[in-house]
C-alpha cells in the first residue's frame, strides 16, 4: 500500500466551472490536468486552477467525500472553497 495520503480536490476551469476529483498524488495529478493529460472534462476546459484540497483518511473515504461534494450545488461548493481561502 502507498504511504501517500488521499485527497479530494476541486479545480476551477477557464469557464468558471468546477471539477472535483480524488488522488493520492495531488501535485502530480494537478500537473497532469494543467498539461491537458488529466480527465477528459478538464482537457476541454483548460486552463485549470486548484482551488480546494482536503486530505482524506483513505481511498474509500476520499470516494465517499467526492460523491458528497459532487452532489452539492455550485454555490455550496463555492462556500466550501471560501472556508479554506487564505488571504
Amino acid at each position: 500500500p502507498s504511504d501517500n495520503p488521499w485527497f479530494l480536490y476541486i479545480l476551477e476551469c477557464c469557464d468558471n466551472s468546477l471539477y472535483t476529483g480524488i488522488t493520492n498524488r495531488l501535485t502530480i495529478r494537478i500537473r497532469a490536468h494543467k498539461a491537458g493529460i488529466g480527465a477528459r472534462y478538464t482537457r476541454s476546459h483548460l486552463p485549470v486552477k486548484l482551488v480546494y484540497a482536503e486530505e482524506c483518511q483513505d481511498r474509500s473515504s476520499a470516494l465517499k467525500r467526492e460523491r458528497a461534494v459532487k452532489k452539492m450545488t455550485k454555490s455550496q461548493k463555492h462556500e466550501l472553497i471560501k472556508k479554506v481561502a487564505v488571504g
